[in-house]
């Protein structure tokens, strides 16, 4: 009996070994969890939202306008922040991928800019143009408007042009051009692209990056860069 009890007790133990081994493989080569800490996504991402990260892209799966991806601050956007104490079982979840990355130095955006991309806004329409063709975003929050600053940029080699889908809540690619010129960021500070919401169950679902807004946008031409400008008051 204790025989089969301790062969019984090896087959647990090698089950469980297997299990966390295969979620850290995941972990560190296909997904890795996240939670959203701010409103800047509205309504696409709620705040304490987790999601899970393809940790595929940006390779060997490029980079796509509209994508929501999730990258390094490596360029200052946040403030320092200490670190919050963890115990050993948060650490260890957060190691092998089952409690997600609740770092405050990642950024979660939407891509609307590729190398090369000349993007502005706001034409005589009020909408945002990437390389001359405006498009219409149907992921803003109701009611925001593309963008509360003028700007025309030109995306450098290796960088992205990165929104918030609530634009007026979202210190985003704009905000940080037109104060330092760190708008631009390097693609590869790029952890991932946000793939689902996990949880809350609720807001489970997939996150898509709307091909057909994008779909008339043409390839980009070389052009100069310029910083945006903030639009005054009532306009």
């Amino acid at each position: 009996m204790a025989r089969q009890a301790l062969a019984w007790g090896k087959e647990i133990l090698t089950i469980i070994a297997i299990a966390v081994v295969l979620s850290f493989l995941i972990k560190t080569f296909l997904f890795r969890a996240f939670y959203i800490p701010s409103g800047s996504m509205e309504n696409t991402l709620q705040v304490d939202d987790r999601i899970f990260v393809n940790l595929l892209v940006p390779k060997p799966i490029a980079i796509e306008r509209g994508d929501v991806v999730v990258f390094k601050d490596s360029q200052g956007w946040l403030a320092p922040v200490d670190e919050a104490p963890q115990n050993w079982l948060t650490q260890a979840g957060t190691f092998i991928g089952l409690i997600p990355d609740s770092s405050q130095q990642h950024l979660v955006k939407r891509v609307i800019g590729l190398p090369g991309d000349k993007v502005k806004c706001c034409d005589a329409d009020g909408k945002l143009s990437i390389n001359g063709q405006a498009i219409t975003e149907p992921y803003l929050y109701p009611g925001a408007s593309p963008s509360d600053m003028t700007f025309e940029v030109t995306v450098p080699e290796g960088h992205l042009w990165v929104m918030g889908d609530h634009r007026n809540n979202s210190q985003d690619s704009r905000f940080h051009q037109a104060t330092n010129s760190t708008g631009f960021v390097p693609i590869d500070d790029v952890e991932g692209r946000a793939l689902v919401i996990a949880w809350p169950l609720s807001h489970w679902g997939i996150l898509g990056n709307y091909p057909d807004v994008f779909t008339e946008v043409p390839a980009p031409q070389s052009a100069g860069v310029s910083s945006p400008q903030p639009v005054s008051a009532g306009q």
